[in-house]
């Protein structure tokens, strides 16, 4: 993704490794793999109740996980790692989090713990050469919030005096003024796509990820679904 700069697991979960097609494996939240059985994106085998279930080849722990290095498409950086991100839900998603800290509060605030907390680095085992070296990568510009600059997450969390990743509320309010003026009224200012709208260009980077084989598509319902 632009403006990669890591990924975020949940250092206390426990993640399943999945066989998927094409002899692809996901590492993900059981959950979500059995979301991706379901939308014919892996094989499926049969529990011991006789349900549909993914083909799980391991478990992993989050902790694990930590300092993996990744291949992420389009970002600027070769080789970024794997840090922890305490807030993390495995009810949502994949429980494995892309940290874009340009555009992302969230990210933006968990990156500079991890930069500059050594006790919090030396608690969970992050080295420096994991997170201090990586700067953030501006993508967007929001052309009628230049106080904004090209980095709204930091200007965000600046200006809202957030200091940590554990301060829910703050960056849940961050988090809608960011994405709403950046989705809307926010350009690229990279890739082929620079001078479109994000709204134009999302679309288009999906399209290029999923025919290249870097991305596929996957669906999951925005909140908490319950049969009447």
């Amino acid at each position: 993704m632009y403006g990669q700069t890591n990924c975020f697991v949940l250092p206390t979960a426990e993640y399943g490794v999945f066989q998927m097609n094409n002899g692809e494996a996901f590492i993900c939240s059981y959950r979500s793999a059995l979301n991706m059985v379901m939308q014919e994106l892996g094989p499926k085998t049969k529990n011991e109740d006789g349900e549909d279930c993914p083909v799980q080849l391991s478990t992993v722990k989050g902790s694990d996980l930590l300092g993996t290095p990744l291949s992420a498409p389009l970002a600027k950086y070769s080789t970024v790692y794997a840090l922890p991100l305490l807030t993390i839900s495995m009810g949502k998603g994949t429980g494995i989090v892309t940290s874009v800290p340009a555009d992302a509060p969230d990210d933006y605030a968990a990156l500079k713990d991890w930069k500059t907390r050594q006790n919090w680095r030396d608690q969970y085992g992050v080295k420096e050469e994991w997170c201090v070296p990586f700067e953030v990568v501006p993508i967007i510009r929001i052309e009628d919030m230049p106080e904004w600059g090209d980095e709204a997450a930091a200007y965000l969390c600046e200006s809202m005096k957030i200091d940590s990743h554990k301060q829910k509320d703050k960056l849940t309010e961050a988090k809608k003024l960011c994405y709403n003026k950046g989705f809307y009224q926010g350009k690229m200012i990279i890739g082929p796509y620079a001078g479109k709208t994000v709204q134009e260009a999302k679309p288009l980077v999906r399209k290029d990820l999923i025919d290249a084989g870097l991305a596929i598509k996957y669906y999951e319902p925005e909140g908490l679904v319950v049969s009447r």
